[in-house]
C-alpha cells in the first residue's frame, strides 16, 4: 500500500506559499517498530507557524511537511493503545505515520488518545486542542480580562480568535471583532456573540474601530499586526495588555526586517507612556500546567454551547498546498483542516 505525501521541495523564496515550494510523492508504507503505533491520518491542521518553520529552515527539503493531526491507529506495538483507537499526534501532511519511541512529535504536542463520545475527533486539532489552549493562554491567563473592559481581537473570524472572543464574553467582557468579508462580520455577530464589529478591508476601518471603542481598548489580541495594529495603537488605555498570538500580515515579507522588531518599535512610545503590558503567546509554555484545566472547562464550554466553532475544511490530501495559502492570505473561514480519510467516528 502506498503512503501518499508532501514534501517540502526548496526552502521557500516568495513571501507566500507556491506550487513550487511542495513535492506530491507516492511513498512506502511506514515500517511498525517496538513501542509504536500505525496511524491513519484522518484530519490534518494548517496553522501559520508552519510557514515560519518552512521559510526559517525549521524543515528541509525532502522532510514530510510537519502538521498537527487526528489519526485512527491501524497497528499497535504500544501499550495502551489498539486498533481503532483515535490519537492527536503529528503525522504531518501524508496518509500514514508512526507515533511512539524514536518518533519527533515535535515538542509539547504530546501524543493522545481522544474519546469521540465526548466531543468530535476533529476538535482536538481545534477548539479542544492547541488552537483552543492557544486562545485560552493568551486572553484568560495572560491577559486575565475583566467585566466591562473592552477587549479587541483580530483576526476574529479565525480559528483562535473566534475562541477568544467568546471566551471575553463568558468573562463578561465587552468584544470587538476585526475581520474581513461581510460573511465573516455576520458570523461574528450571529454565532460568535461578539457586541461589535468591523472589516479591515473598509475604506475608514481606523475611524470606525476608533468609534467602536468610545471608552478605549483594554486588551488586544494580537493575530495579524500592520495596519489593523496600528489602529488598535491609540486606542490602547492606562495599564491595558496585548497577547502576542501572531502577525500573520508579516509573514510573507521579503524585505529581510524581523516582523516583531518593527513591531516593538512602532508600539514602544505608547507601550511606555501607558504602561502597557505586553505579552509573547508561546503555548508549549502552558501544556504542562494548564493543558488538564483548559480541556475540562473548553468541554463543558461546547458541550453546553457557550462557545461555538467554525471549521475551514478542505477535501483530499491533495487540496493541503492550495488550502494553507488561502489560509495564510485571509482565505479562510475558521479553523482550516483538510479532510485526509473518513472518519469512522463519525459513524459507530
Amino acid at each position: 500500500m502506498n503512503n501518499h505525501q508532501w514534501v517540502l521541495a526548496r526552502t521557500p523564496l516568495e513571501g507566500w506559499p507556491h506550487s513550487d515550494d511542495f513535492n506530491w510523492l507516492s511513498g512506502q508504507m511506514p515500517e511498525i517498530g517496538a513501542n509504536q503505533i500505525l496511524t491513519r491520518t484522518i484530519y490534518l491542521s494548517l496553522d501559520p507557524y508552519q510557514w515560519g518553520r518552512r521559510r526559517s529552515g525549521t524543515e528541509s527539503p525532502g522532510d514530510v511537511c510537519h502538521g498537527r493531526t487526528v489519526s485512527q491507529v491501524v497497528q499497535s506495538n504500544l501499550e495502551g493503545y489498539s486498533e481503532g483507537d483515535f490519537v492527536f499526534n503529528t503525522n504531518g501532511w501524508q496518509e500514514y505515520g508512526l507515533t511512539g519511541e524514536g518518533v519527533s512529535h515535535f515538542g509539547y504536542m504530546f501524543p493522545r488518545k481522544l474519546d469521540s463520545s465526548r466531543s468530535p475527533i476533529s476538535t482536538a486539532i481545534g477548539v479542544m486542542g492547541m488552537l483552543g489552549l492557544t486562545a485560552y493562554s493568551g486572553l484568560m491567563i495572560q491577559c486575565q480580562p475583566k467585566a466591562g473592559e473592552t477587549i479587541v481581537v483580530s483576526a476574529a473570524s479565525g480559528g483562535v480568535g473566534q475562541v477568544a472572543c467568546q471566551l471575553a464574553k463568558i468573562a463578561g467582557s465587552r468584544v470587538v471583532g476585526i475581520a474581513g468579508s461581510a460573511q465573516k462580520l455576520d458570523y461574528l455577530r450571529k454565532e460568535v456573540g461578539v457586541d461589535e464589529c468591523v472589516s479591515h478591508l473598509s475604506e475608514s476601518f481606523k475611524e470606525e474601530l476608533r468609534e467602536l471603542c468610545p471608552n478605549g481598548c483594554d486588551v488586544y489580541f494580537e493575530n495579524v499586526g500592520g495596519k489593523v495594529y496600528e489602529a488598535v495603537l491609540p486606542l490602547l488605555n492606562e495599564g491595558s495588555r496585548i497577547t502576542v498570538c501572531g502577525m500573520i500580515s508579516q509573514y510573507g515579507n521579503t524585505d529581510g526586517l524581523d516582523p516583531r522588531q518593527a513591531w516593538n518599535a512602532l508600539g514602544e512610545p505608547t507601550f511606555s507612556k501607558k504602561n502597557v503590558l505586553v505579552h509573547d503567546l508561546f503555548v508549549g509554555n502552558f501544556v504542562e500546567q494548564y493543558q488538564d484545566e483548559f480541556l475540562s472547562k473548553m468541554a463543558d464550554y461546547v458541550s453546553s454551547g457557550r462557545i461555538n466553532y467554525k471549521e475551514d475544511r478542505w477535501e483530499g490530501l491533495e487540496s493541503a498546498p492550495e488550502a494553507f495559502a488561502a489560509m495564510l492570505t485571509g482565505g479562510n473561514f475558521g479553523k482550516t483542516i483538510v479532510s485526509v480519510s473518513e472518519d469512522l467516528s463519525r459513524v459507530q
